[in-house]
């Protein structure tokens, strides 16, 4: 499992030109699902990502989670995380969750474990997401730039 992590300041996900999802400040995470994924593997994603203390405190560090100052989280999935590129110019997708059914049912997963986990600071319904296997377009502005990358 794969992720992407940045830290926003507001998010905006369309898919055909309709606003599907938006965010302030907060997270967007663009998640890839391989397919040695399994469950235990999306908990401990959330988790961490739920967790981490990216955002800074009143004396300037980054010292506070996205559960720490309210904010939201924008979940993406993203199967060209998966791609390798060690051989020739074309990524190869092989290590992608397939079949697509189950991609979307680990991402769908992903989302409510999300949710679970922020519910618990009563938060649930800060986490947006974007249209498994759709054409995506996001538009976000990113804080920092902090990017963390999950592996």
């Amino acid at each position: 499992m794969k992720a992407v992590i940045q830290r926003v300041n507001e998010a905006t996900l369309s898919v055909d030109g309709e606003q599907v999802a938006a965010i302030g400040r907060g997270l967007v995470v663009y998640v890839g699902i391989e397919q040695t994924d399994a469950e235990p593997d999306v908990i401990a994603m959330c988790k961490k990502i739920s967790a981490m203390r990216i955002f800074s405190d009143d004396a300037g560090k980054m010292n506070l989670s996205v559960c720490d100052i309210g904010g939201e989280v924008l979940m993406v999935s993203n199967f060209t995380l998966c791609a390798d590129i060690s051989h020739g110019n074309r990524p190869s997708f092989s290590f992608a969750m397939r079949p697509a059914i189950q991609a979307s049912q680990m991402f769908d997963y992903c989302v409510n474990v999300m949710r679970d986990l922020l519910r618990e600071v009563g938060l649930s319904d800060n986490v947006k997401c974007g249209i498994f296997g759709a054409d995506m377009r996001i538009d976000q502005s990113n804080d920092g730039p902090v990017t963390i990358i999950y592996q």
